[in-house]
């Protein structure tokens, strides 16, 4: 319904009970803001004589009658699809689920899988207790957000089968729709594919070892090609036909078994509760391991598989004969080191009393096939890691156990009432789970040693699982029930994948999915059920948990990620039609949601992130291609409407075409304000953009101010800057708006990077940043490093940028000059460069001079042909200028670029030891003395700075001398040693020494390339442009990154390429044409 037609039916409701004094026609029953009437109310209404003379009054406003009006309302609200009406005309019933039985037990078991029972005490073991709750509260917050996001958009009209991808389709439009469908459909069948595995791996190592094919000596060979992994592919699809099978029996079945399944995994739960309580109260009933100094030992290594576990401490001695050959090698002859080793067989589960939770708050990263973080594994006889551990890596494979949230979503053609029981029993899921994670990681790392949890597989301990010998009252408990939760949670994927494809393929969006929407007679869509389950059986063919589970996660998040992105869509667009029930939601909260989506995404696999995003664009434009037809009211729809509004104004957003590009201009003054002061660079860089006013572009001066923004102040002393910056505006005739920005210390970046992001309304948006070069050479004080730091972000937010060298030499505007405005064309800059000498010609100071174009040649270039084509080009650009070709024949190294290159290594090394020593005494200083003399840490930088200099400059001399010297020492030792015999560790020290030497002397052969560069180009400028009154060149590429010596190397660079040259505008553009020949 348009806006207009809900007035009109608005003031039809007005006129209809003021009319009608009694009240509401019967039949008609109003709620709240909201009426409703049934159809045979109304039509009984419309029969009634008395109250038809007033409807027909009340609808002679309207062309069409009140039936048809009542339609297009109807028609006006959200929708299902154009087959989703099939299933209630086929006659299947719903379940009528509630909260508990529909969406919170469904969710919590789907959310509780295996990877809580057989990774969760090994992130402990590994990311420490600390980061891992950090860990968890990332990931938790995630999925809570997801949540909160998922009950407002769930609770905004009605919920039809298909779930989540329901929700983004009639939200973000059918293209979104079906890419994200497409890509949680995959999720839940990739993640049975997990479940199963893991369930595989339970039994495999845990449960009944004897079956695995190869024995249990191939445990530990989990390589893409390993024999373990062949059992987890060959396994694996047993499990996935018999879960096909029940599946393939219908939802009922499922809904039978879930329920045992669940049973199982609460008591495993709770069986983990009571072990810890119980190893507190008893201590001495846990389970001992062996250690060989801080090597934790396989006990295969050392006892055989028939001997009980719980007797294992007689072993752990090195008169043990298995003990003696596996440490020894086969002879048993063990060496003075193996014998001063210290053996201790020490508890691994010395419950709550001990020190367990404080040593495991650390963390033990450590590489692949080492057992402590800085010694490698005999992967024979210690335990050992089998993948490389990072904090991300385990967010990456854990993040699966907290999916699950939209299970409850998924099964909303169940629910009685889907508006409250999503919201409600989603919630309470995911809460209920993250306390059960939080809960659980605190005991594993309150109750058991660091050494046994970092055991992934449990070689300490008998090849049993870790957690399982944990529990009480017996560590079959844990193991049932873990393997269950495993069947369950895939049984829950399972079944929610068919149903997923079947809503997508109703919707006739993607044509190859149309013959997946057929059903059985009971509903259960076989089909799509078959195809499930050969991409589940792809999948288990990856082998391992871990590898699915990275897979998994990325699926998940992009789903996740658009959710939020629906929710804070509508509420920032504050559509009439977004009246969420569920009012605890805010768009900032869903922002974040979508946020951590994309940290995760990319922080963990950014190459699996690529490939998800590439998935999802594909089938939007597979679908756009193929033209959906489809109007749900999405969101993208009422967008549109917002931009048409929006287009009033006239102004787009987009980039110009090169006809109608102007310089809009943004000058970044200094922080440095006085009374008393008159800066001349200051007031001419006013002028020099009051000079370019012909582009009749923007222009925007901003001053940055240090102080606190809510200091009144503060805020009154920015107000007289502004004041002082508009009036030297007037007075330079530069018609504009002035700025302050107040900011604290050591935020000037931020400042800077905040206001290009942010400033300028729709088109008017600055796109150029004028500045003015520094007026010292010295790369230690704060006017250097705030230029930098404005070089550097105009570039990074795609800024075009002028820098105008010695700024006080230029004229100001009563002035007027004569001679020649040369234009060094080096580099292709669509044209920025030329437009910049144009413009300023038209200004009363510069229209004495005359243009005149410079182009660089090389040595192989045709200078006739690059004449002419010049030629043509500044004719058709209908520019008047001189042209000129320059050669720069010669391509030796000058002894000039040597020196300077010299001398830019000894600036940039004393800088770079320099930051050093400052960061240490700035800290050092600000705990003693900040609080007392009020000094902020920059202030501090810089008093200490000149002292620091003159002892770094020393220090780097002899630093210098004694690099020399001991290069000649190593010289000469390898030359008195080359008659003795090298070994292969010397011979490899020897290479890589001399690759270190190598690469160091291709680095310094590019700093001397670019230094002559500079200097043979600073040679042409003075030789072709000495008389010039102006010169314009291409500023070079600015150094990404926070590197200071590669930042004061291109400082230098600049430098060196203006070096004496009076007047100077170095202008780097975007690379986007700017000046064209059409008319």
């Amino acid at each position: 319904m348009t806006v207009a037609n809900f007035r009109k039916s608005s003031s039809w409701w007005g006129r209809l009970m003021d009319d009608n004094k009694s009240g509401p026609p019967p039949g008609i029953v109003i709620e709240g803001t909201n009426g409703g009437i049934s159809l045979e109310d109304r039509q009984r209404n419309m029969s009634t004589a008395s109250m038809g003379e007033q409807w027909k009054n009340g609808m002679a406003l309207y062309e069409e009658g009140s039936t048809s009006f009542f339609a297009n309302y109807l028609k006006a609200h959200t929708t299902p699809g154009p087959d989703d009406n099939e299933q209630s005309e086929s006659g299947h019933s719903k379940k009528n689920l509630g909260v508990m039985l529909g969406v919170y037990l469904p969710t919590i078991q789907h959310i509780l899988g295996v990877t809580m029972f057989i990774r969760l005490f090994w992130l402990v073991g590994i990311a420490g207790l600390a980061q891992t709750f950090l860990l968890l509260f990332v990931c938790c917050l995630c999925t809570f957000l997801t949540c909160i996001s998922i009950s407002a958009v769930a609770t905004n009209g009605v919920v039809e089968g298909g779930g989540p991808y329901f929700l983004i389709s009639r939200n973000l439009g059918p293209e979104f729709g079906s890419a994200v469908g497409i890509l949680f459909y995959l999720a839940n069948t990739i993640a049975t594919s997990m479940y199963l595995v893991g369930g595989v791996e339970i039994l495999l190592l845990y449960l009944t070892p004897w079956l695995t094919i190869g024995g249990e000596e191939v445990h530990s060979e989990t390589g893409f090609a390993g024999m373990m992994t062949h059992n987890y592919r060959l396994y694996g699809t047993i499990l996935l036909l018999i879960e096909f099978l029940v599946v393939a029996m219908g939802v009922v079945f499922v809904q039978m078994l879930a329920p045992v399944s669940l049973v199982c995994v609460i008591l495993s739960i709770l069986a983990c509760y009571a072990g810890g309580i119980e190893k507190t109260l008893h201590p001495e009933t846990g389970q001992h391991v062996c250690m060989y100094d801080a090597r934790l030992l396989q006990s295969r290594a050392f006892m055989n598989k028939s001997m009980p576990i719980e007797e294992i401490c007689n072993y752990c001695n090195i008169n043990n004969t298995m003990m003696q050959a596996s440490l020894c090698g086969a002879e048993g002859a063990c060496n003075a080191s193996v014998l001063s080793g210290k053996f201790i067989c020490k508890n691994g589960y010395p419950g709550f009393n001990s020190n367990a939770f404080r040593d495991n708050l650390g963390t033990s990263y450590m590489d692949q096939f080492f057992t402590t973080p800085t010694v490698k594994a005999d992967t024979s006889t210690d335990v050992f890691q089998d993948v490389k551990t990072t904090w991300f890596v385990l967010l990456a494979i854990y993040f699966p156990a907290v999916t699950g949230i939209f299970t409850g979503t998924n099964m909303s053609g169940d629910l009685k009432d889907p508006q409250k029981s999503i919201p409600g029993g989603t919630i309470a899921a995911q809460l209920t789970t993250s306390f059960v994670y939080f809960s659980l990681a605190a005991v594993f790392g309150a109750a058991i040693d660091g050494d046994v949890l970092r055991d992934k597989n449990g070689f300490a301990v008998g090849g049993n699982m870790v957690v399982a010998l944990l529990s009480w009252p017996s560590r079959w408990v844990l193991l049932i029930g873990s393997f269950l939760s495993t069947f369950g949670a895939a049984l829950q994927c399972l079944c929610s994948a068919p149903r997923i494809l079947l809503a997508i393929s109703k919707d006739d969006v993607i044509p190859i999915l149309t013959p997946f929407k057929t059903t059985r007679a009971s509903g259960e869509p076989f089909r799509a059920l078959i195809l499930t389950t050969i991409i589940a059986e792809l999948a288990i063919l990856m082998g391992a948990v871990d590898t699915i589970a990275a897979v998994v996660d990325f699926f998940f998040l992009m789903c996740y990620g658009f959710v939020n992105i629906v929710c804070a869509m509508h509420s920032l667009m504050g559509a009439p039609n977004w009246r969420p029930r569920f009012k605890y939601y805010h768009w900032s909260l869903s922002m974040l949601g979508a946020f951590l989506c994309l940290f995760i995404m990319f922080s963990t696999h950014w190459d699996y992130a690529i490939i998800a995003i590439l998935l999802c664009a594909g089938i939007y434009k597979y679908v756009e291609y193929k033209g959906a037809k489809k109007e749900w009211g999405d969101g993208f729809r009422g967008i549109a409407l917002s931009t048409a509004q929006f287009s009033l104004m006239k102004i787009s957003e987009d980039d110009p075409h090169p006809k109608n590009f102007r310089p809009q201009l943004l000058l970044l003054l200094s922080t440095e304000w006085r009374k008393d002061l008159i800066d001349v660079s200051y007031i001419n860089l006013l002028h020099l953009a009051s000079q370019l006013k012909a582009s009749k572009g923007l222009t925007l001066v901003t001053s940055f101010l240090n102080g606190d923004p809510t200091d009144d102040s503060a805020r009154a002393a920015a107000a007289k800057v502004k004041s002082r910056i508009t009036e030297d505006m007037d007075r330079a005739k530069l018609k504009g708006f002035a700025k302050t920005l107040i900011h604290s210390n050591n935020q000037v970046h931020g400042s800077m990077s905040t206001l290009i992001q942010s400033v300028g309304l729709g088109g008017l948006k600055p796109n150029t940043v004028l500045i003015s070069w520094p007026r010292s050479d010295e790369i230690y004080n704060d006017e250097y490093a705030t230029f930098m730091d404005k070089l550097k972000v105009a570039c990074a937010m795609g800024m075009s940028m002028v820098i105008a060298k010695d700024i006080c030499e230029f004229p100001s505007n009563d002035k007027r000059m004569t001679g020649t405005i040369d234009i060094y064309c080096i580099m292709e800059d669509g044209g920025l460069t030329i437009l910049i000498g144009w413009l300023l010609t038209h200004s009363k100071v510069w229209r004495g001079c005359k243009l005149r174009v410079i182009s660089i040649a090389g040595v192989h270039d045709n200078n006739v042909k690059m004449q002419e084509g010049l030629t043509n080009l500044l004719y058709n650009l209908r520019i008047k200028a001189k042209i000129k070709i320059v050669e720069i024949a010669d391509p030796e190294v000058s002894k000039s670029a040597f020196e300077h290159t010299l001398r830019m290594e000894e600036r940039t090394m004393v800088l770079s030891q320099m930051r050093e020593m400052v960061r240490n005494a700035n800290q050092a200083q600000n705990a003693a003395h900040g609080n007392l003399l009020g000094v902020p840490s920059a202030n501090a930088a810089r008093m200490t700075m000149p002292i620091v200099t003159a002892e770094m400059k020393e220090k780097t001399e002899k630093i210098n001398e004694e690099d020399e010297d001991g290069k000649e020492r190593r010289r000469d030792s390898q030359d008195s040693n080359k008659s003795g015999k090298t070994n292969d560790d010397e011979k490899d020290k020897e290479a890589a020494e001399k690759e270190r030497e190598k690469a160091a002397k291709k680095e310094r052969m590019k700093k001397v390339a670019k230094m002559n560069t500079a200097v043979k180009l600073n040679e042409t400028f003075h030789e072709h442009s000495s008389d010039a009154a102006l010169i314009l060149i291409n500023l070079p590429k600015p150094f990404a990154g926070e590197d200071e010596v590669a930042l004061a190397q291109y400082y230098t660079y600049l430098g060196v390429l203006t070096k004496d040259l009076p007047r100077v505008l170095m202008i780097r553009a975007t690379g986007k044409e700017v000046i064209t020949s059409q008319s």
